[in-house]
């Protein structure tokens, strides 16, 4: 897929738009990153003698009898008067699979921009908020195109990214459906070296089989899911008439009574529904987001380190 960047670029609403894509970085290079965990080794634990190469600075905090001292920190004893030792952990560089829904379901919205817009935005967000954090990233269909864009590291990890959203999104093609668990399936086999796996979609793939595969698949990299859903597909519809258009051909929908209300909301929200409630059930934390919001805090909320639910 490629990274180039689009001189046809999309409105922000019914298309990606490649430009705001980029410029989603501005947005999180203002967000506090969390604080990391630190599993620094601690007095008594024995210490690898090649530290340094493959170990990431944690900390420094007084020195204890038996520290070693070539790992004095110098420069905070000279400042403090005190004797101080720099603590370190073993470098793992870790890597995000985005699985990006790309179905035509997607390509629906009421409020502000289609959820194929809004997902693209959130991959995106996420692209450049593991890369600031140190971590690659990468792309993969949940579609019939089944395009894979394996993860980068850095600035140009997160570019690729958006320029794969887009190209994704711009693509003239309708893939073929594509079910989550086969997409699961192929992201194990496809996705060598990715420990964490953030799914994108607003549910209408999510099959039973998935729940098997999911499991699977959350024994090897820690998953996480974003449903991007419209209003409509939320709450109760306000009573009135809906004009809906696909390919090409418009048709009003009445809507009055609470019954057809209630059943419409139903029907058009069963895919968030039923991946939102798989997930609970297997512990796997999910947010949801509508076509309005901003999806930053929700991406920062899957994605921080610690996160359980």
């Amino acid at each position: 897929m490629s990274a180039l960047l689009d001189t046809s670029d999309g409105d922000g609403r019914t298309r990606v738009r490649l430009a705001e894509l980029v410029a989603l970085r501005g947005r999180v290079a203002k967000a506090a990153l969390p604080r990391l965990e630190s599993h620094a080794m601690r007095a008594g634990q024995q210490h690898s003698r090649l530290y340094g190469r493959g170990m990431d600075y944690a900390e420094s905090r007084v020195y204890q009898p038996g520290d070693d001292v070539r790992r004095m920190d110098w420069r905070l004893t000279a400042r403090s008067g005190r004797l101080h030792t720099k603590l370190f952990q073993e470098e793992r560089e870790g890597r995000l699979l985005i699985l990006l829904d790309t179905h035509a379901s997607m390509r629906f919205g009421t409020r502000a921009r289609f959820k194929s817009v809004q997902a693209a935005r959130a991959a995106a967000l996420a692209a450049w908020y593991v890369v600031r954090a140190g971590e690659r990233v990468g792309v993969m269909e949940l579609g019939g195109g089944q395009r894979l864009l394996r993860p980068l590291a850095g600035t140009r990890g997160a570019l690729a990214v958006c320029g794969a959203l887009a190209d994704l999104d711009s693509a003239t093609t309708e893939p073929m459906p594509e079910s989550l668990s086969d997409a699961v399936l192929r992201a194990q086999r496809l996705a060598r070296g990715a420990n964490r796996i953030l799914i994108i979609s607003d549910g209408l793939s999510c099959d039973e089989a998935a729940r098997g595969r999911l499991l699977d698949l959350g024994s090897k990299a820690g998953v996480r899911v974003l449903v991007v859903a419209d209003a409509l597909e939320l709450a109760l519809p306000p009573a009135g008439r809906y004009p809906l258009e696909h390919e090409g051909e418009r048709r009003d929908v009445v809507l009055f009574g609470e019954r057809q209300r209630r059943e419409f909301q139903q029907v058009l929200g069963a895919g968030q529904t039923r991946l939102n409630a798989l997930a609970q059930s297997l512990g796997i934390p999910h947010r949801t987001i509508d076509t309005a919001s901003d999806p930053l805090d929700a991406v920062m909320a899957l994605l921080s380190p610690g996160v359980r639910r």
